[in-house]
């Protein structure tokens, strides 16, 4: 019986620890550089909240909001015939967007390492203030990202792997830039992605549905013989 109880703890382990298995990190940059994301493409922003671009703002084409959903795709392009032709969005002189992680959430690693990585693309180095949000009601500034691919360590700001977040706020820095209109005004968003993360929609890969069938497998049989 002892033997039995054994094999069935260790089989229960075994389910368990595959499930849990982390990803391997993988570097995802665009021609402006990157970085290593342990999750992989589900690190990135989902859905837009919301985009609020100055009435004097980036011209139509560059105002499509979702191209800063998903994993950075900008290829040196910085003037777009249309917003489907583009990989990035144009905040305006002073403008913001609202971004959510659906699939996971941003942490902090309780260390002094890059959580957030925000790739603002483009020729020009434009400032951008960070703010992030568990319900995109109450904001919590985090600094501001300078220009090109930068990343934000929320722990310098009291957020450690206990704290998660869903939202983030970008709002380009309208002392840097000036009230300045044009195609691309203001800082260009070509995504934004949770270095640092927790996975909320685990599906197991093929590999671990196999020892999960396994696994249970097992049991029924153990089940069996006991009953």
């Amino acid at each position: 019986m002892e033997t039995t109880k054994g094999f069935v703890m260790g089989a229960a382990l075994t389910i368990a620890s595959a499930m849990a298995l982390p990803a391997h990190a993988v570097f995802i940059g665009n021609i402006q550089g990157g970085t290593d994301f342990p999750q992989g493409a589900v690190s990135f922003a989902d859905v837009v909240e919301s985009y609020s671009p100055p009435v004097a703002g980036p011209s139509a084409p560059h105002q499509g909001s979702f191209n800063a959903l998903g994993l950075p795709n900008y290829v040196g392009v910085n003037s777009c015939a249309s917003q489907a032709a583009c990989t990035f969005v144009s905040l305006g002189a002073g403008g913001s967007i609202v971004v959510r992680f659906v699939n996971n959430l941003l942490t902090g690693s309780n260390s002094d390492a890059a959580d957030l990585w925000i790739f603002e693309v483009g020729p020009a180095i434009e400032d951008t203030f960070v703010d992030i949000s568990t319900d995109g009601i109450t904001w919590n500034p985090v600094g501001k990202v300078t220009g090109s691919t930068a990343g934000v360590d929320i722990d310098f700001f009291g957020f450690g792997s206990g704290s998660s977040f869903a939202y983030v706020r970008l709002t380009d820095d309208l002392n840097e830039g000036g009230t300045g209109s044009g195609g691309t005004a203001g800082a260009d968003i070509d995504a934004v992605g949770a270095i640092s993360t927790i996975r909320v929609d685990v599906v197991p890969e093929p590999a671990t549905l196999g020892l999960l069938g396994l696994g249970l497998l097992a049991l029924v049989r153990v089940r069996r013989r006991i009953g």
